[in-house]
C-alpha cells in the first residue's frame, strides 16, 4: 500500500545482497488470487485519498488495540499460501521477512501450522502497532522503538528486538543535491524558508492548499510532495507562493535543503527526515494507523504533534537553526537508528 513498504523491502534486499545473500521481493498482494490484491489497493487508495471516515471505521472494526474479539486476517492472508510456499521452495529461501502486516499474518499462519519450513520475522515499520502486525507463529520481530518492542511482547511470546528504521545510506550522509534545491527554493522564493508538507506517495492529505497557504502567509516556502497525485499538484499549483512536487527522485537533497517537513502519516518520509536531521511537525494526520503513528512519534518526543493552524506557525517558529529544541530533536531522531536489522535476520 502506497511506496513505503516497497522502500523499505527495498533497502533490505540492497543490504542483503550487499552482504554477499541473495534476495528475492515479492508483493503479497499479488500472491492474492482472483485479482483481489488489486482490489485491496484501489479500495484503500480511495478511501484515503476520498473517504477518510471509510477507513477510520475498518481500521477501528479490524486493526486498532483494544479489548474485545476483532477479525483477523488470517482467511484473507491465507489465499495467497501455496503461491507462498511454492516460492520459498523454488527460491530456496532460508528466512522470510514480511514488511506488511497482511504478509505478517500469513507467515505466521503458516509457521504455525508447519508449511512453511523456514524461519519468518517480522519487520514492523509503524510506530503505533496495530493487532494485524501480531500473529504467535512468527520467530522474530524488528522494531523501529523500544515502545513499540514493548506493545509486541505484551501481545505475543515471542523474541523481540529493537533494530530502528530502515533508510537507504544517502539519508544519512552529507547531500550532493541539497545545493541545487537551494539554488531553486531561493529562485523562487528568497528568504523564506522551505516547508515540506508530505501527501506520500498516492497524495493523500487533507486541505494540503489550505496548510499552504497558511505557511505561505506565516513567511515560508510551502513545498507540498504530491507524490503520484496529478490532481493534487494541479490543484495546490494554483496557489501562487507554493511550490508543488510530483514523484522526487533525490529525496536526501531536498530534506537536506529543507527547513521543517510537515507530517500526516508517520510513514518512510518522516523517517527519512529524521535520518536527514529535519525536524517533523505532525498535522492533520490520516485516519487511522496514520493518526495512531503520528500521535506516537509525538509522544516519543521525535516530532511535535500540531492539532490546528496556530500550534502549526508555533512548532515552525521553535525550530529556527540555534534553537536548543531543534538541536534536541535532531539528536533524538538520530538516536532511532540504532542497529542494522539484517543482523538480525541472517543469523535466524
Amino acid at each position: 500500500m502506497g511506496a513505503g513498504h516497497d522502500t523499505v523491502a527495498a533497502e533490505l534486499a540492497r543490504r542483503t545482497t550487499a552482504a554477499g545473500h541473495e534476495a528475492y521481493v515479492v508483493d503479497v498482494l499479488r500472491l492474492l488470487p482472483y485479482g483481489l490484491g488489486t482490489g485491496l489497493r484501489r479500495g484503500y487508495q480511495v478511501s484515503v485519498r476520498h473517504l477518510p471516515w471509510v477507513y477510520a471505521n475498518l481500521y477501528g472494526a479490524f486493526l486498532r488495540e483494544g479489548p474485545g474479539r476483532r477479525p483477523s486476517g488470517v482467511p484473507l492472508a491465507r489465499l495467497a499460501a501455496d503461491r507462498l510456499t511454492d516460492l520459498v521452495d523454488r527460491t530456496g529461501a532460508d528466512v522470510v521477512v514480511s514488511v506488511f502486516h497482511l504478509a505478517a499474518q500469513l507467515t505466521g499462519h503458516l509457521r504455525a501450522r508447519g508449511r512453511l519450513r523456514v524461519p519468518s520475522a517480522v519487520f514492523l515499520l509503524d510506530f503505533a502497532v496495530h493487532r494485524q502486525w501480531l500473529h504467535p507463529g512468527n520467530d522474530r520481530y524488528l522494531c523501529l522503538t523500544d515502545a513499540t518492542a514493548a506493545d509486541v511482547r505484551r501481545s505475543l511470546a515471542v523474541p523481540v528486538v529493537t533494530t530502528g528504521p530502515v533508510v537507504a545510506p544517502a539519508f544519512r550522509a552529507p547531500a550532493p543535491g541539497a545545493a541545487r534545491w537551494r539554488e531553486r527554493f531561493a529562485g523562487r522564493a528568497p528568504g523564506r524558508p522551505p516547508v515540506l508538507l508530505s501527501a506520500g506517495a498516492w497524495g493523500a492529505a487533507s486541505r494540503p492548499a489550505a496548510t499552504a497557504s497558511l505557511l505561505a502567509a506565516a513567511g515560508y516556502l510551502p513545498v507540498v510532495l504530491c507524490g503520484r497525485n496529478d490532481r493534487l499538484r494541479a490543484r495546490v499549483s494554483r496557489e501562487p507562493a507554493v511550490l508543488a512536487l510530483d514523484w522526487v527522485d533525490d529525496m536526501p537533497g531536498l530534506l537536506a535543503a529543507s527547513y521543517a517537513l510537515v507530517d500526516n502519516a508517520a510513514g518512510q518520509t518522516a523517517v527519512q527526515a529524521l535520518a536527514a536531521g529535519l525536524p517533523v511537525v505532525g498535522h492533520r494526520p490520516l485516519p487511522g494507523h496514520g493518526a495512531d503513528g503520528v500521535r506516537r512519534m509525538a509522544g516519543l518526543g521525535l516530532s511535535e504533534l500540531a492539532p490546528d493552524g496556530p500550534a502549526l506557525l508555533a512548532a515552525l517558529a521553535r525550530l529556527t537553526d540555534d534553537a536548543p529544541e531543534r538541536a534536541e530533536r535532531v539528536t533524538r531522531g538520530h538516536a532511532l537508528f540504532r542497529h542494522d536489522p539484517l543482523d538480525h535476520l541472517t543469523d535466524l
